[in-house]
């Protein structure tokens, strides 16, 4: 299956393509060169030329820009921290897998968690825009509230834990990912004193 098909049917219909998912070997190395570090890209690659070259608009002092030399160092920290951020996710969904009448497997939660965050991948896309100004941030909630989705469906399925406990499952996991997330994006706001 084609990257973009597996976009597609993922963000399209989830329900029947996790069982697929879970059919698929699923070891790291494969999927993070396959997949993850592919999405992961869009979002540093579209921030950078957001941020850098096509720069925001501020009433009264014009359109700022990030220099190119710390706009490349902010877009490849923020792609190594994606990719950490996602591992750390399938870390999580396997911690709590028990908790939540699951079962603990590695594989399948790197799947679980690789393929839930292709929606906030696609919403990077809108980083090439800092004119869109406030809808930026309410484009990246929507990808939020469609990974959390996506990753709701795709528990019971992959970590097999039960329909009644998957969505309290997902948002455990969501909350864990969330801090993690606010420590990463501090951490780079902090390395390059731009806020994240």
């Amino acid at each position: 299956m084609t990257l973009i098909d597996r976009v597609k049917n993922i963000m399209m219909t989830p329900k029947t393509e996790w069982p697929v998912i879970d059919r698929e070997p699923g070891d790291a190395a494969s999927l993070f060169k396959n997949y993850v570090a592919i999405l992961a890209a869009i979002p540093a690659i579209c921030g950078f030329i957001g941020s850098s070259i096509v720069g925001y608009s501020i009433p009264g002092t014009g359109t700022v820009r990030i220099g190119v030399g710390q706009g490349l160092a902010l877009m490849i920290v923020s792609y190594l921290l994606t990719l950490a951020g996602v591992y750390v996710m399938a870390l999580v969904i396997d911690a709590l897998a028990a908790t939540f009448g699951g079962r603990k497997h590695s594989e399948s939660a790197l799947k679980s968690a690789s393929y839930s965050y292709t929606p906030i991948a696609l919403a990077g896309f809108f980083l090439l825009l800092p004119p869109l100004g406030l809808l930026i941030p309410l484009i990246t909630v929507a990808g939020l509230a469609y990974a959390l989705y996506l990753l709701w469906t795709g528990l019971p399925v992959l970590m097999r834990a039960p329909a009644d406990k998957a969505l309290v499952y997902a948002l455990a996991a969501v909350v864990c990912a969330a801090v993690i997330w606010l420590i990463l994006s501090w951490i780079l706001s902090g390395l390059f004193a731009f806020p994240g």
